[in-house]
């Protein structure tokens, strides 16, 4: 899972509507008729099962209207077929690897785009936060779905925007940005135990709200907040302090964080360090992806086995800027300097692959499903983006839209 972390707090405030109530199409069950062993046999147990030709089923068509050629901005695909998107004004999706997108937009949203503060947790659920100007930073807007977009509801917020983040379709955190200036940058943790309805501030550090804490300090930026439960979140950032890494973690809902040191290479010491990636395959199982910043760029992985106390780092360095994707914690997909770097065993083997579209440095945003399937955002030279897919890892692609 990814969130979509864009916004323009110049913009002006959106209308919102609430949207009316679209009944979905209920198929009629369907019974298959059961073979009989005759009465003589003794079914036999079989240790694996065997497949019976049946063709590819077609996927299940959504009750919205076909979105045609949409420029897309952002993209979020969930696994092989089921994906959520966003346009400067729509919210889409689609059930075919991205070949057809459904128009899901709420009723009443005219403007979405770098505005939104986005999370889909799976293909029923979803949540799109926008700011409302006239109360920031401590007034939004939150729609939800949880029937894939074909109905939404409202919701106001206490914060204008910021890292958001559902464990489950009830539990979520969000980090709000209440403000950044000279290397600082103010939040607010807030949590959710009703999918969004309400909001409950957990903690501050902004010192001119009461009660604000300094366990999380205020200095440096924080890029994002990775819950996994209801106990536990990290928060990862950038100091702008050469050779200081901004990595917190928090056991008891957000009440108070911890800073969690990392075992830096010797040549860390004049670099700005940003933590820009978390993944957690279990409780005790992770991954998290460094990116140093000096004369050459490169991206450091680390992998930790209890819960994130230590971390390891792994002997596999990606150079450059660019574009990362952790799909899981053993895979990672770095795109620079016209290739892409894939591992799919936590970088004990890292495969570099050129595309057979020389993308350049105008790929502006990917998405991928597993090492083998993804899906990349590339921006022509008049600004328009156009969609791409691979299934083989990088290697070869095809052009979706639009």
């Amino acid at each position: 899972m990814k969130r979509f972390v864009s916004f323009v707090f110049s913009l002006s405030l959106l209308v919102v509507a609430c949207a009316p109530q679209i009944q979905p199409t209920v198929l009629p069950e369907v019974i298959l008729p059961t073979a009989t062993l005759p009465a003589t046999e003794e079914p036999s147990v079989q240790p694996f099962a065997v497949d019976t030709p049946q063709g590819t089923p077609l996927p299940p068509e959504i009750n919205a209207p076909i979105f045609e050629s949409p420029s897309i901005i952002n993209i979020e695909m969930l696994d092989e077929v089921f994906g959520w998107a966003m346009t400067e004004e729509k919210i889409i999706r689609t059930n075919d690897g991205g070949v057809t997108w459904y128009d899901v937009t709420p009723p009443g949203l005219t403007e979405a785009g770098y505005l939104a503060f986005t999370f889909f947790l799976d293909a029923d659920h979803a949540w799109v936060q926008l700011p409302d100007m006239n109360r920031y930073p401590n007034g939004g807007t939150l729609y939800r779905t949880t029937d894939g977009g074909l109905t939404w509801e409202v919701f106001d917020t206490p914060f204008s925007g910021g890292s958001i983040h559902f464990v489950n379709e009830s539990a979520g955190w969000t980090m709000a940005d209440l403000g950044v200036g000279a290397g600082s940058m103010a939040v607010s943790i807030f949590k959710t135990a009703d999918g969004g309805g309400t909001w409950e501030r957990v903690y501050t550090n902004d010192p001119n709200i009461e009660g604000a804490g300094d366990t999380l300090p205020l200095g440096g930026i924080k890029n994002f907040i990775l819950p996994l439960d209801a106990d536990t979140a990290w928060v990862g950032g950038v100091t702008y302090a050469p050779g200081q890494t901004y990595l917190y973690r928090s056991g008891d809902g957000g009440k108070t964080w911890f800073n969690i040191n990392l075992v830096l290479p010797e040549d860390s010491a004049e670099s700005e360090l940003s933590v820009v990636a978390i993944k957690f395959l279990s409780a005790t199982e992770g991954f998290l992806a460094l990116r140093k910043s000096s004369e050459t760029p490169e991206i450091l992985a680390y992998r930790t086995s209890d819960g994130g106390n230590t971390w390891e780092a792994l002997d596999v360095e990606f150079n450059g800027y660019g574009i990362l994707e952790t799909p899981s914690a053993s895979e990672m997909i770095f795109y620079a300097g016209d290739q892409f770097h894939v591992t799919n065993d936590a970088g004990v083997s890292v495969q570099q692959i050129t595309p057979d579209i020389p993308f350049g440095n105008s790929v502006v945003d990917m998405s991928f499903a597993n090492s083998q399937t993804g899906w990349v955002l590339f921006a022509d030279a008049s600004g328009a983006r156009i969609l791409y897919k691979t299934t083989d890892g990088g290697a070869t692609w095809i052009q979706q839209s639009p």
